[in-house]
C-alpha cells in the first residue's frame, strides 16, 4: 500500500491528510428510488430509516450505516428502491438519457447503473445491457427483472464481439469499465489486499480497448460516459488522453452537472471528501466526420416487382393461444408482441421489434434474453411467470391483492407461505405492497398458492 498511499499524496497534495483519515471512517451507504416502480415521495415514507439526499442524482439518497437486512425490506423485494453506493449514481446522470433514446451499457453486470439508465427511459427506447461474464449476466437479468424493466435487451458478449454488428446503431454509451477498485477500499479489504501498479497499468490497457471497441456502436453525433471507481490517473486521466489522441472525431465535453471535482476541464472526480467512495467519469462526443463508420442500417430486401421481402426472426411468433392465455390474467395492451424461445414466452417492446429489421444474427451476439419473460408453456397449457408480474401495472392485472407494507400476510408471502385472501380473488393474481407490483400466486376458495421464485424469498421480517 506504501505506492498507493504515495500516489495518492502526489495527486492530492495538502488534502493527503484529510484522504487518510477518511480511509479509517465508514464507508457512505446509498439507495436509489427505481421510478419505473413509484416516486421519491411516496417511496420514503413507507421507510422506517431516515435518508439524505445525495448530489449525484435527482432519486439518489444516503442511508444510515446502521440500517441493515435492507435487501428484506419488502420495497427492495418489489423493485422500488436498489442498494447503491452514492458516487456510482454519477456516471448515469452525466450521460443524460432522454425518452427515446437508444442506449448501450457495455459493463453493465450487476445492474446499478443499467436500472438508473432504464428509469430515465422510463420505458421508452431500447436498453441493450452487455456482461461479458455470463454468471454475472444472471444476476443482472435478475435485478432488471426485479426492477420492472420492459425495453431491455440483454447479452454476454465482449466488447470487440458485441460493437462491431451494432455499428453506428446507439446514441449513448456508458463504459464503466473494470477497473483496480481503489475507490472500494473502505467497502472492501479484498480490493485493498489485490492492489498492485501492475494491475492498475492492466486495467489501464483493458479499459483502453473497450473503448475502442464501444467507440464504433455509437452514431454521429451521440454521447459516450466513461467511468471507474478507482483514483488511478493512468486509469482515468491517462485513459481519456490516449483515447482523444486515437480518436480525433471525439471530443471531452461538459456534463453540465456541478458535483464533485473537475479534471481534465470537464471530466469528474470524486473522493470521500465530496461525499462519494471514489468515482471518474468523463463525457465524450462523437462528431461527424467522413471517415466514420456508416451507421448499421436495416436489411431491406426486395423482390423483381419492388416489394419489400419480410426478413424473418431468429425467434418465432408466439401463437394465437399465448395470447388469449395471456389476456385472461392481464388487459390488453399491456403486453404485445410476443414471441416464443424455446418453451417461454418473451413480451418484446416496439422498439425491440425494429431489430429484426436490422436482420442480426442474436446468437451470435449472445443475446440471452430480450424483453419481458411472461409465459411458459408446458404443453398442454400455459403458465404466467414472475417477471410477467415484476413488471406490470397494477391497473393491468385482472386479479390483484394488494398489501399494506406491515401486514403480516405480506411476509408470509415473502417467506414463501399459502396465505389466505377474500374468496372473491380467483385465479392467477397480482401481489402488490403498497400499490407496487411485487408478485403472484394463484388464488382459489380464500386461499392464495405462493409462486414466489423460491431463491428470493425472505428468511424472515425486515428489520
Amino acid at each position: 500500500m506504501e505506492k498507493f498511499l504515495k500516489k495518492m499524496r502526489d495527486l492530492l497534495g495538502d488534502e493527503y491528510d484529510s484522504f487518510v483519515e477518511s480511509l479509517n471512517k465508514p464507508a457512505y451507504r446509498g439507495m436509489r428510488v427505481n421510478t419505473l416502480k413509484c416516486n421519491s415521495e411516496d417511496a420514503l415514507k413507507l421507510l422506517d430509516f431516515k435518508t439524505e439526499k445525495t448530489p449525484f442524482f435527482k432519486d439518489g439518497y444516503y442511508i444510515e450505516n446502521e440500517v441493515e437486512h435492507i435487501g428484506s425490506h419488502p420495497l427492495h423485494h418489489a423493485g422500488a428502491i436498489y442498494m447503491q453506493e452514492p458516487s456510482a449514481m454519477s456516471a448515469v446522470a452525466m450521460l443524460d438519457v432522454k425518452e427515446g433514446d437508444k442506449v448501450l451499457d457495455l459493463c453493465a453486470a450487476p445492474g446499478s447503473k443499467t436500472t438508473q439508465i432504464a428509469q430515465q427511459l422510463q420505458g421508452t427506447g431500447l436498453l441493450w445491457s452487455n456482461e461479458i461474464v455470463r454468471s454475472r449476466a444472471s444476476i443482472l437479468v435478475q435485478n432488471l427483472e426485479r426492477c420492472g424493466v420492459k425495453n431491455a435487451v440483454v447479452s454476454s458478449n465482449s466488447p470487440e464481439n458485441l460493437c462491431p454488428s451494432l455499428c453506428g446503431f446507439f446514441d449513448k454509451i456508458l463504459v464503466d469499465a473494470p477497473c483496480s477498485g481503489e475507490g472500494m477500499f473502505r467497502k472492501d479489504e479484498d480490493a485493498k489486499k489485490e492492489w498492485s501498479q501492475e494491475h492498475v497499468e492492466s486495467c489501464a490497457n483493458r479499459q483502453l480497448h473497450i473503448l475502442n471497441s464501444a467507440k464504433v456502436s455509437l452514431k454521429a453525433g451521440g454521447e459516450l460516459v466513461y467511468s471507474t471507481c478507482t483514483y488511478s490517473v493512468e486509469e482515468n486521466e491517462g485513459v481519456v488522453k490516449a483515447f482523444l489522441e486515437q480518436n480525433p472525431e471525439f471530443e471531452l465535453i461538459d456534463s453540465g452537472e456541478t458535483f464533485g471535482r473537475n479534471t481534465l476541464s470537464y471530466a469528474k472526480r470524486i473522493f470521500p471528501m465530496d461525499g462519494g467512495e471514489g468515482h471518474f467519469a468523463a463525457k465524450f462526443r462523437k462528431n461527424y466526420t467522413p471517415e466514420n463508420e456508416k451507421p448499421l442500417t436495416k436489411d431491406i430486401k426486395f423482390k423483381k416487382k419492388g416489394k419489400k421481402r419480410e426478413v424473418m426472426p431468429a425467434i418465432q411468433k408466439a401463437r394465437t393461444e399465448a395470447y388469449d392465455f395471456l389476456y385472461t390474467v392481464f388487459n390488453e395492451g399491456e403486453y404485445d408482441n410476443l414471441f416464443t424461445v424455446g418453451d417461454k414466452v418473451y413480451a418484446l417492446t416496439d422498439s425491440m421489434v425494429e431489430l429484426f429489421d436490422y436482420n442480426l444474427d442474436f446468437k451470435k451476439l449472445c443475446v440471452i434474453k430480450m424483453g419481458v419473460e411472461v409465459l411458459v408453456n408446458l404443453g398442454k397449457r400455459f403458465e404466467p411467470i414472475h417477471n410477467a408480474f415484476t413488471a406490470c401495472k397494477k391497473s393491468s392485472a385482472k386479479s390483484v391483492l394488494n398489501l399494506d407494507i406491515n401486514d403480516e400476510k405480506l411476509y408470509k408471502f415473502l417467506h414463501g407461505e399459502e396465505i389466505s385472501v377474500d374468496e372473491s380473488l380467483k385465479g392467477y393474481t397480482l401481489v402488490c405492497v403498497e400499490d407496487i407490483p411485487l408478485s403472484f400466486g394463484k388464488c382459489s376458495s380464500g386461499s392464495l398458492k405462493n409462486k414466489y421464485p423460491k431463491g428470493l424469498r425472505n428468511n424472515g421480517k425486515f428489520n
